[in-house]
């Protein structure tokens, strides 16, 4: 089932230590200022929460895992400051995982674009389908993944990165994905990588939630000046959506 709602759907629910956060939009679970600033919100609770030890984030449905920002709110941005704070939504959410006590495992059912590239690339692990396939578009349409690409390159490199970006209409697979470092395994269907994620996060559920904590400080040594640098890379792609030429492209995109 997905959702009708326009501004998408959250949910979280609380199993045995895992809490299962998530999230949903009618346009291929892409995320309104709304969603994004609601999930920042939810993870920051999350992190305090002593009855939590591992958060598994997924979407809803059965299509595209994430297709990243809204084109709508996209095309409504008018001037400079409502641009950097759009994509200051995807800083808040990447700096909201990257703060979180609690491990983030990602549960990948589909493909990724964009914006969900990033949030795969900002979970401590992620589980992926055969049907995971990524891209990262945004030079096609004007701008660039500036925002999310120091999660992007922590995981998979820069000359990946650069593989993925200057080719912006091509579609890397899961398995080439996996190969990088993006999914740390790739299941053949859903079916699969529910058994495989149940099994998973049960087990690190069970380990110390301090060895938990202390662990995931660890993975993420050396990216203190993401609370500026994601920000100041918000205010590039907040320039760059004012272009006659991302316009353009965005208006050519909804057409299609």
């Amino acid at each position: 089932m997905t959702t009708d709602r326009q501004n998408g759907s959250l949910y979280t629910r609380i199993e045995n230590k895992i809490a299962f956060v998530e999230f949903g939009h009618p346009a291929s679970n892409s995320f309104p200022g709304e969603l994004l600033q609601r999930l920042t919100d939810e993870l920051n609770i999350l992190s305090t929460n002593s009855e939590v030890s591992v958060i598994v984030l997924q979407s809803e449905g059965d299509g595209a895992f994430c297709a990243g920002a809204s084109f709508d709110e996209l095309l409504a941005v008018s001037n400079l400051e409502e641009g950097a704070k759009f994509f200051s939504g995807f800083a808040n959410v990447i700096n909201a995982m990257r703060n979180c006590s609690k491990l983030i495992v990602g549960r990948i059912h589909g493909k990724a674009v964009g914006g969900g590239v990033g949030l795969a690339a900002a979970c401590d692990y992620a589980l992926a389908t055969e049907q995971s396939a990524i891209k990262l578009s945004e030079l096609a349409i004007g701008i660039g993944p500036f925002v999310i690409e120091p999660a992007v390159s922590r995981k998979i490199g820069k000359a990946a990165l650069a593989e993925m970006t200057l080719a912006a209409h091509e579609w890397k697979n899961a398995y080439w994905a996996q190969e990088k470092g993006l999914y740390a395994k790739v299941l053949e269907n859903v079916s699969d990588l529910d058994k495989e994620l149940d099994l998973f996060v049960s087990k690190l559920a069970s380990y110390n939630p301090e060895a938990l904590s202390e662990m995931k400080k660890v993975l993420w040594e050396g990216t203190e000046n993401w609370d500026t640098l994601l920000y100041e890379r918000a205010g590039i792609s907040g320039k760059l959506v004012l272009s006659d030429f991302t316009v353009n492209a965005l208006n050519q995109f909804k057409k299609k």
